[in-house]
């Protein structure tokens, strides 16, 4: 937030003065403000409110505009929620890069703002602004812009410049033209992460009603245009057709329907897949590199849209598919990629899935770390009755429970899995409940963290409370229990 609101350079400047006044000294939040502050003649009120007051502030916007004035206003209001020990909020100080965006998805150039009873001229030696940092300091506010000659769509919080919600009056068709218009990479990719999510929440409603499941022509037009452009950056590209995950989508719901989000967003990523099947193999074929590994941008961000989207065509589990990424494994010339080419294949149950597995293995079985990924490669996995396969693994030879790595790789995996750890038979709460008490007797600290996969229980419908709370329950009545593990699960049972 101080290098959005005084530039690179200014941001630079306090950096001086702070190590210039403090080196080697024990220092405070408050010298780190000032030192910010005084390089640049600058006074941030409430500003401090960020490292005193708890909780996420919600910014709500709301937009108009006058032709007749050509004025396009801005309302802006805050609020942060109570939190334990501090039922009232004082307001923040929020910095809010906004910039405009017109009919052609060209940025509009800023040339003054009214607020607060003042006009503020934005000048940069006489080049256009197309970016400004509004300083929203009170409960409300609003933000007026002049000479604004036809209604823009409004690029918020550009580049994430302050770490709040919000909550603005963009419509659908403002978010489908943000993201194939804004010039601001990370609004493009937020516009296309809001309309997944609601094109996600939807389709679970529907899967819960047993509907038929359709996908928004839109969202896919959407996500193929990224596909094809030539002039973005490809590790953008990679991020902005990459779907919301599980878990986020769980937290969002007032009763967690593990099954639903799953069906749903495998319903998509597969018809995705069906859908954009052509540019998705262009795009495999276009990033493959036969030369020597290289940790630059240019060849990450190669790597990641290369590998995304095989991920992508392998949920497909076509036989041509399939040959392609066994294919994109073999030929591999670093770890990323033959990684990520077996995750891609690890997706599908069968033998193919199995051998390719067992050869990496093989393959890396000397570094300690590439084993632990394998591990959590296949705790993670979705595929049915995964726990099965994570039960055998305890008795792989490279596992070994007294190794906290390697438990937090397998175990640790599995309960970040929503579909296997949250099975509707209880087979996962049941597996990390005998797993807790043999580990609490090797090392306590290690099961105590296992433990707390449990402590969200009352997130999720009837039936998996009721087995989730027998495991706690089961856990805290052992013999011979340590106070850690204890401790952690009679917290989870209060919560």
């Amino acid at each position: 937030m101080y290098k959005t609101m005084f530039g690179a350079s200014g941001f630079r400047k306090g950096m001086d003065l702070y190590f210039q006044r403090h080196d080697g000294q024990a220092v405070t939040c408050e010298d780190f403000y000032a030192a910010m502050c005084d390089a640049n003649n600058a006074h941030l009120p409430n500003f401090l409110q960020w490292y005193s007051q708890a909780g996420t502030p919600t910014v709500k916007v709301t937009s108009s505009y006058d032709e007749g004035s050509q004025a396009f206003s801005l309302k802006l209001s805050q609020e942060v929620p109570p939190t334990p020990g501090q039922p009232m909020k004082e307001p923040m100080f929020i910095p809010v890069a906004v910039g405009l965006v017109d009919s052609t998805g060209k940025d509009m150039p800023l040339t003054s703002i009214y607020s607060d009873g003042m006009v503020q001229t934005l000048s940069n030696d006489g080049h256009p602004i197309f970016t400004t940092v509004l300083q929203f300091k009170k409960k409300e506010e609003e933000f007026i812009f002049k000479n604004v000659p036809e209604r823009p769509v409004p690029s918020l919080l550009r580049g994430y410049s302050a770490p709040i919600r919000l909550d603005s009056d963009l419509t659908e068709s403002d978010l489908y033209f943000l993201l194939a218009n804004d010039s601001d990479e990370f609004n493009r990719w937020e516009a296309g992460q809001i309309l997944a999510r609601k094109l996600m929440f939807s389709l679970v409603a529907d899967f819960q009603q047993q509907k038929t499941l359709a996908l928004n022509t839109k969202f896919v037009d959407g996500l193929r245009a990224i596909l094809q452009s030539t002039s973005l950056d490809k590790e953008f590209i990679a991020k902005a057709i990459t779907l919301p995950g599980q878990g986020e989508i769980m937290d969002m719901m007032s009763i967690a329907d593990p099954d639903a989000v799953h069906a749903v967003r495998t319903f998509i990523k597969k018809e995705l897949a069906f859908q954009l099947k052509d540019d998705l193999l262009a795009a495999v074929t276009s990033n493959r590199s036969s030369e020597a590994y290289a940790f630059d941008h240019d060849s990450v961000a190669r790597r990641a849209l290369k590998n995304t989207c095989l991920a992508y065509l392998a949920s497909l589990n076509e036989p041509d598919v399939t040959e392609l990424a066994l294919n994109e494994y073999k030929s591999a010339t670093n770890m990323t990629e033959q990684f990520a080419a077996l995750a891609a294949l690890s997706q599908n149950p069968g033998q193919v899935r199995e051998d390719a597995l067992l050869d990496f293995y093989n393959k890396w079985q000397q570094d300690y770390l590439v084993v632990s990924k394998w591990f959590a490669l296949q705790a993670t996995s979705d595929i049915p009755g995964n726990v099965v396969n994570v039960q055998k693994l305890l008795a792989h030879p490279a596992f070994d429970m007294r190794n906290p790595n390697k438990v937090y790789s397998l175990i640790g995996g599995f309960c970040g899995s929503p579909v296997s750890f949250h099975a509707k038979d209880g087979s996962g709460y049941k597996f990390l409940g005998e797993v807790v008490l043999q580990l609490d007797k090797i090392n306590p600290q290690v099961a105590s963290r296992m433990v707390s996969a449990f402590s969200r229980w009352r997130r999720y419908d009837e039936t998996r409370q009721a087995l989730a709370k027998a495991q706690l329950e089961m856990i805290i009545s052992a013999n011979g229990l340590s106070e850690n593990v204890y401790e952690i699960a009679l917290k989870s049972l209060a919560a």
